[in-house]
């Protein structure tokens, strides 16, 4: 294997050799994978744009359908869960609500060919940026649900950007997830994005005081528990999780969204765990799947011995400015083959710098993420010559 010149973080770069072979975890799936037995796990899925569509970042993106749907089919084949249309797909950051439709309407039907669980994301981003009238406000999530519950899809009420800029006290939340909760057909997931993914929900529930909005979060779920299948957190506070979940209603589970803490939080203590809902996910697929079926057979620590080696890969990832997280996650999904190209929805493969690229390449190399570890290095290798860094 040829030695890579990589970029250093903080100036310079280094050597580094690719691995020969991939880890024993990245084998092909089977067509609707057996779903894993312990835990609920589903992974936020990106997707992937028409690299050949002449547009510019602020036009609706052009999506590779084939490409995309055949990532989800990867996702299924190993057991997981699909979330679709969240924020992992540039929803708000590239994706619009008439592209989050479509790729609902086509996940959905995807999901149902192969037999595998999805859940979509319901939120207000047809609405035009800034405060709206709270009945604004409850009719585009109205429209949202609609759509995916007439897709057969399971509903997870994101965080909106519009409630957040329109409502003014907690009691605006109450009423207005109240409402939804009641139209709701099937019980739903009810997601807790924090202001790290996305500034504009900074103060979510009505406060920035997060003791206090959990009191507000805790008040719509114990009003309404036959509604609420469970709760997505994306706080990156493992104790504050751990500390929500034991409140929770009896048969409300909890899904982690911390990208930073997963493997604890997954594994759980005496008093219970977190099933899970992550980004991280798209990448750690194989892997993830692997180390869930050891927890299957009850084998915590074999689990941790998995997935811990993770974390690094992840927090880098997702270090701050954190909602550009997605751009790591789309380099690896190249480099690992799911698609033939590095470009985003949105122009977002401009989101990072290289230096932090190459660091994901090689940290995910050193895990064995890709399944042909030439082909990776060949790809990376091409993408620092267009960055200026000679080999």
């Amino acid at each position: 294997m040829t030695t890579l010149r990589l970029p250093s973080p903080g100036g310079g770069s280094r050597a580094y050799t690719p691995r020969s072979e991939p880890a024993p975890f990245v084998v092909a799936g089977t067509a609707g994978g057996t779903a894993l037995a312990s835990r609920r796990v589903f992974s936020a899925a990106h997707v992937v744009a028409d690299p050949y569509a002449d547009i510019s970042p602020d036009e609706p993106a052009a999506v590779d359908w084939d490409a995309t749907l055949a990532f989800r089919r990867h996702l299924w084949s190993h057991g997981l869960g699909v979330a679709e249309a969240m924020d992992t797909a540039q929803r708000g950051m590239g994706l619009d609500w008439a592209g989050a439709a479509e790729l609902i309407r086509r996940s959905a039907a995807e999901a149902k060919a192969v037999g595998g669980r999805i859940a979509c994301g319901v939120g207000t981003d047809q609405l035009a940026p800034g405060p709206r009238s709270l009945d604004e406000v409850r009719a585009a999530y109205e429209e949202q649900l609609t759509l995916v519950e007439d897709t057969g899809s399971q509903a997870i009420l994101m965080a909106s950007r519009a409630l957040a800029a329109t409502a003014t006290t907690p009691d605006d939340y109450l009423h207005l997830y109240s409402h939804l909760l009641r139209q709701a057909s099937e019980p739903v997931v009810l997601h807790w994005l924090g202001p790290m993914f996305d500034p504009a929900l900074d103060g979510y529930w009505g406060s920035a005081d997060l003791d206090a909005a959990t009191e507000t979060f805790l008040q719509v779920i114990s009003e309404h528990p036959d509604k609420v299948d469970g709760i997505k957190i994306s706080l990156l506070d493992a104790q504050r999780e751990i500390e929500l979940r034991r409140r929770l209603p009896k048969g409300v589970r909890c899904y982690t969204g911390d990208d930073f803490n997963y493997p604890e939080l997954i594994a759980g203590d005496e008093q219970g765990f977190s099933h899970a809902l992550l980004g991280i996910f798209d990448p750690l697929g194989p892997l993830a799947a692997a180390a869930v079926r050891v927890l299957d057979t009850g084998d915590t620590k074999g689990f941790r011995e998995l997935l811990d080696p993770t974390v690094e890969l992840s927090r880098h990832l997702f270090r701050t400015p954190t909602r550009f997280y997605k751009t790591g996650v789309v380099l690896l999904a190249w480099l690992a083959g799911h698609q033939d190209h590095f470009t985003m929805v949105g122009g977002l493969q401009s989101a990072r710098s290289l230096p932090h690229l190459a660091t994901a390449y090689e940290l995910a190399d050193g895990l064995g993420l890709f399944p042909d570890p030439a082909v990776a290095a060949a790809r990376m290798k091409s993408l620092l010559g267009v960055g200026g860094v000679e080999q």
